[in-house]
Parts: structure tokens; sequence; C-alpha cells
């Protein structure tokens, strides 16, 4: 994901906006909920999303016209956090901006906005957001941090990590996301050439790697390393989760690349680190290549139980940048893959949102399909049947996020 911040917390603090400007007076909620959809609107080029409230995601329709808030540029990412849902947008190598809401009465309301420096990692840490700004330069070994408090929305801390340091092996180490786990913050990391024409090519697509850091401080304190996978996640995709027990899971989509080629020779795999350990468990390895047949997980989703909702490719679909339309459910403990039943088929699907819901249980979650017809639908998926189930249709634009965020 990717956004954030200006270089001080003096400046940032100047920058923010309370939602009194002229602009919020004219925005419109036609509908209202708990519920909030990122649509991107019908349209050739440059076209920015619209925050949708909705009140429920299983029946009905609902459009884009004359509904939602419109967001400022194109590219945004969203995290709900501290009773807040936070708007970010990628400003590619400009500045981008955060906006944040409070959905007041079932729709939302902002509460800030601030340009910041566009980042390639974030996620809650205690209260929170942690934006971390990574160099794909091999003659720049900083990348940035950034912690926000998300109750003030000002910067409490700021500072930098050496990038070279965790891979050391010439190359540099770009997080694909980070986690908190227990009072650290976990880096997992690709590691890249960060040179010439491939940026984010390799000479070592073998291996497995986490930084750990210290938090607030962020300081390095170990890499956590493994030979039986390729690295964790991909480019801006979160491959570590946290289970209720306390184990980390994490997957491989063996995406690793040279000269734009696949190169890595370890299958898509789930590891384990046991909780309290900062360690893989050599004693756990599950091959989801060959319990899906030749599959590789693109993304995934935790909904509780030792559940997920995995997005894979085919074999002959397989890319670095892939975003599978393949729908199934694994439950990490059995070791267990199944694909689900009752989504349109893979050919009439356009896109398939990355940012999706779970209420937790176990069993339940919802996620946006677009068609290639040009209107979408929520889905929900049941885990224990395996099962898709149609649900709100959308109409108007390209679902990219289905969030929740209750109301105040």
């Amino acid at each position: 994901m990717k956004t954030i911040l200006q270089k001080t917390a003096a400046a940032l603090a100047m920058a923010i906006v309370v939602s009194s400007c002229s602009k919020d007076e004219n925005e419109t909620t036609a509908t209202r909920g708990d519920f909030i959809l990122a649509v991107t609107p019908a349209a050739s080029t440059g076209v920015a999303d619209y925050l949708i409230n909705t009140p429920q995601l299983e029946s009905g329709k609902i459009s884009t016209e004359e509904n939602g808030i419109e967001q400022d540029g194109t590219y945004r990412y969203y995290v709900t956090h501290n009773g807040k849902f936070f708007s970010m947008l990628y400003g590619q190598q400009n500045p981008g901006a955060v906006t944040t809401y409070e959905n007041i009465n079932g729709k939302l309301t902002k509460k800030s906005n601030f340009r910041t420096e566009t980042v390639q990692a974030f996620a809650p840490v205690n209260d929170d957001l942690l934006l971390v700004k990574i160099p794909r330069n091999i003659a720049n070994p900083l990348a940035n941090w950034y912690r926000v408090n998300t109750n003030s929305l000002l910067i409490e801390g700021e500072g930098t990590v050496d990038v070279h340091t965790p891979s050391n092996n010439g190359e540099s180490a770009f997080f694909s996301w980070i986690k908190q786990v227990g009072n650290k913050v976990y880096a997992p990391y690709f590691s890249i050439v960060a040179s010439g024409d491939e940026v984010f090519g390799t000479n070592h697509p073998d291996g497995a790697w986490i930084a750990v850091y210290s938090y607030p401080g962020m300081q390095l304190e170990k890499v956590i390393t493994d030979d039986r996978t390729s690295f964790i996640g991909r480019y801006f995709t979160d491959g570590l989760a946290v289970v209720e027990n306390g184990d980390v899971y994490a997957f491989s989509a063996s995406v690793a690349i040279k000269n734009k080629v696949l190169t890595s020779t370890k299958p898509s795999a789930i590891t384990r680190l046991k909780a309290g350990t900062d360690e893989f468990d050599r004693s756990y390895f599950f091959d989801f290549e060959a319990a899906s047949g030749g599959m590789n997980i693109t993304n995934w989703l935790y909904i509780g139980n030792n559940n997920f909702i995995v997005n894979a490719t085919t074999r002959a679909e397989k890319g670095n940048y892939t975003i599978g339309k393949n729908i199934g459910i694994v439950n990490v403990v059995n070791k267990t893959f199944t694909k689900v039943d009752g989504l349109p088929p893979v050919d009439q699907i356009y896109s398939i949102t990355n940012n999706n819901y779970t209420p937790k249980d176990g069993r339940y979650g919802y996620i946006g399909v677009n068609l290639k017809e040009g209107w979408g639908y929520i889905y929900k998926i049941d885990a224990s049947t395996h099962t898709a189930t149609q649900g709100l249709k959308v109409e108007g634009g390209v679902i990219t996020a289905v969030q929740y965020l209750k109301s105040k």
C-alpha cells in the first residue's frame, strides 16, 4: 500500500485540515451503513474512487450515481483502525494524501486530511499506524518510517532503517508488508538488486526472510530465515497472519524473478512460527502447490479458527504481479485446500478485490467480484461449506475494497 508523510511532525501538524471545508458540504451519501465499499466509477482514464456506505452486503443493489464521497486522486488504499477509516493516496513518486474519516450515523465524516510522502507498507501497531517508505535504488540504503498516532492524527515518531543490513548479500531488503507480532514489528521482505532495468530482480530467489524490529524505536533485532520457500507475501501484499493461539503463518507465492523470468525452485507454500518463538517451525510445512494441483497463493484473508480465504493462480497464469481469480479455503492446521463453489467462471471475472472484510468468526468472509460485463457483486464466502453466495450488486464502477466500521 502506498502513501505518507512530509519530513517533520511540525510540518504535518500544520497540514492537517479538519472536515469543515466547503467541498465536504457538497458531498452527499445517499446510502448509510456500517459497511464501506470503495468503488472506481466506470470511465476511461483518471477517475477516483467513491466511498459508499451501505447497511448490508447480502442482497439488493447499489450505485455510484449521486452516491458516496469522491476521493482526491486515483490509486487509493484503505485501512480501518481505532474507530477510524483511513484513505491513503499512492502518489507514485509524488506526495500523496491521507484522509481520515469517522462513521457518524452510518455516514463517513471527514476528520482530517494531510499530504504525505508515498509509502509502500503500512499497518496498525498498538494505537498507531506505522508507515514505511522503502527505497528501490541500491545507492540508497535507508527506508523512512513514520509513526502516526490514530488518536491525535499526528506523527509521534519518525526515523530510518537500513535496508542493506537485513539482506547482507549485496542486495536491498524490500518489505512486502509489515505486521505487529506481540510487541515487535515483523517485516517480511524480498531481496532485490534495486538497480538497472529490473529493480525487483534478485540473485537470491529461494529464501524467506523476516526482519524483526523493536517498537516504537524500530531497532533491528534479528532476521528470521527459511530456505524451504521463496520470499513471504508479494509486492504490497501481506503474507503474514497471527491466529488466535499466537502462532504466525506465512505464505510464499514463489514469484521471485531475474531478467523478468520466474526463477524460484521452491513451491508456493505455507510455513509457521509457533507462538512465543522467533524462528520458523521446521516441523511444519504445507506445500500449497501440491495440495491445490499446481496453483500458487497470491493473497489471503484470515477469517478465524485457522481458516483462510485464498486467491490463487494456476501454473499457466503465474506471475510476480498476477492476482489470482481462483478462490479457495485453506485450513492451516489441517493442511487442507478446497476450491469454493458458486463464483462466476474465471473467464467472466474482470477482477477480485484484495482488501476484504470478515467478522473473523471462522466461517464467513466478503469479497468483491467485478465482472467483465461492467458490474460487480459482493460474494459471501462460507468456509464451512466451501460455497460463495451472490449478494449486493454494485453498479456504475469497479469494487476495489470491502470494509467495515461501526458507526457512532
